[in-house]
């Protein structure tokens, strides 16, 4: 059975874009070497990240939600979890995870990472998960 991951926006985002660690962890998932696990709030975050920071067409971002809808599992969360106490919107990964039943949360944001782990859900960087997990590159 596949590890399961949650990829934070960055990576989806970083993987999206160029060809580095995060593409790397995002081919793993459309692959189905690792099961990457999602909710809603994780996608309208994306969304608004492509159209805003990065002037995506409305098109462009139906296609990059639809292919991460297409390799990965959704879930639901309830939104009530607090746990990165220094930037509260990063709990729906968190959450996702815990109710995904995670391995990883895979990130580059420093709040996160900072967090490091949250009930035997471990948060690395893509780089690290790369790393740890070599038998998947």
């Amino acid at each position: 059975m596949p590890q399961r991951v949650v990829l934070d926006t960055n990576v989806v985002i970083s993987g999206l874009m160029w060809h580095g660690k995060a593409y790397q962890c995002l081919t793993l998932a459309r692959n189905g070497l690792v099961q990457a696990l999602y909710c809603g709030e994780m996608l309208g975050e994306l969304s608004i990240k492509l159209r805003e920071k990065f002037s995506y067409t409305e098109n462009h971002i139906y296609a990059a939600l639809y292919s991460i809808r297409s390799f990965a599992e959704e879930v639901k969360i309830i939104g009530d979890l607090r746990i990165v106490a220094d930037d509260p919107d990063d709990d729906k990964f968190v959450e996702c995870a815990l109710v995904g039943k995670a391995n990883f949360i895979i990130s580059s944001d420093h709040h996160l990472l900072a967090v490091g782990a949250y009930q035997g859900i471990k948060i690395v960087s893509p780089s690290e998960f790369l790393s740890q997990n070599s038998v998947l590159t």
